[in-house]
């Protein structure tokens, strides 16, 4: 396989999965290595398959190791290794996975929302939810258990309160049953695509700082690239999952032959959204220039589109309006 950098691989390996899924794990990492791999996503235009298959071929070997190191095979982990790299790669691997990827059980679950692990045991007994719950963390045991039917809270929580040490093995197949539902999820929500398909609803599900950090680096080194990305991001159709005041603060800020000229081409619920914040005589007098124009060219339309979506941004930045991108933000209203 070419020498690769890490960021890129782990891109490449992030490609394979679904958008969601994808951004589940860049949560849990470094603001640095979210940028640095954000940045290759992005870059991405297509993958050579046998690229592709390689490098999941790598993360695998790695996996089994890490698999086999928690369960006390070091010489079989070891052996997995030196046949898929050379002597002194597999031993560096070795190294790092003995010194850092000591697992506690139902460690994979830590990374996964309370929503998902409801999805996920939500069919299962009530004594292997008990045990999943017992050994998550209590914050998220305490979401999850919230979420399931009243019944079957109450019979999880005694069945909790009255657990003893579970057998090694039980757990172990649990882990197995788990893994594998998280396994088979991700290989329903996979699909193909450029990395543009992928990185935007990362982008949209990334902090804002964090955000304007990678887009402003993509800026520096591929400008068109990260104007393709801002035109995907946010486009005139997402308007309406703006608040009133906010929508009224862009008209206000927005001529009267741009807004007309991009309502030509405005779906119905966009339409009658910002018909709702003009005033009465506003919305008239727009109907009036609406009607005036004519038929229009469409590229003028996405013209006048994308500069209210850049009326948006500018707002956004400089904090006159706020817009969602699928963050749990919290507000003090």
């Amino acid at each position: 396989m070419e020498k690769l950098a890490g960021a890129r691989k782990a891109a490449i390996l992030l490609l394979t999965m679904g958008s969601e899924e994808a951004a589940n794990i860049l949560r849990y990492m470094k603001r640095s290595d979210v940028e640095a791999i954000t940045v290759e996503i992005a870059k991405l235009k297509r993958v050579d398959p046998s690229l592709q298959e390689e490098v999941l071929s790598e993360f695998y070997h790695l996996s089994q190791a890490d698999q086999q190191i928690s369960e006390g095979g070091a010489d079989l982990a070891k052996e997995i290794l030196e046949r898929a790299f050379d002597d002194q790669r597999a031993n560096e691997i070795m190294h790092r996975l003995r010194n850092f990827l000591q697992k506690r059980p139902f460690e994979i679950l830590r990374k996964v929302d309370a929503a998902q692990i409801t999805a996920l045991v939500q069919d299962e007994h009530p004594q292997t939810i008990a045990v999943i719950l017992s050994h998550t963390d209590p914050a998220q045991s305490a979401a999850v258990l919230s979420a399931l039917p009243t019944d079957l809270q109450t019979d999880v929580a005694r069945r909790i309160a009255l657990m003893g040490r579970a057998a090694p093995e039980v757990i172990q197949e649990i882990e197995n049953l788990i893994e594998q539902k998280l396994s088979d999820l991700a290989a329903d929500e996979a699909g193909g695509g450029s990395g543009l398909n992928i990185i935007v609803p990362i982008l949209n599900n990334t902090e804002r700082a964090a955000e304007r950090q990678i887009m402003a680096r993509l800026e520096e080194e591929d400008p068109e690239l990260a104007e393709n990305i801002k035109n995907r991001m946010f486009v005139f159709e997402n308007i309406v999952q703006l608040d009133d005041r906010s929508i009224q603060k862009v008209l206000r800020h927005v001529d009267n032959k741009t807004l007309a000229m991009a309502m030509k081409g405005a779906q119905p619920d966009v339409h009658s959204r910002i018909m709702k914040n003009l005033s009465q005589k506003a919305a008239e007098l727009l109907k009036e220039d609406i009607e005036v124009l004519g038929p229009v060219r469409i590229r003028d339309v996405e013209q006048a589109q994308r500069e209210i979506v850049n009326v948006i941004r500018q707002l956004e930045d400089q904090g006159e309006i706020i817009v969602s991108r699928g963050e749990k933000d919290d507000f003090i209203l």
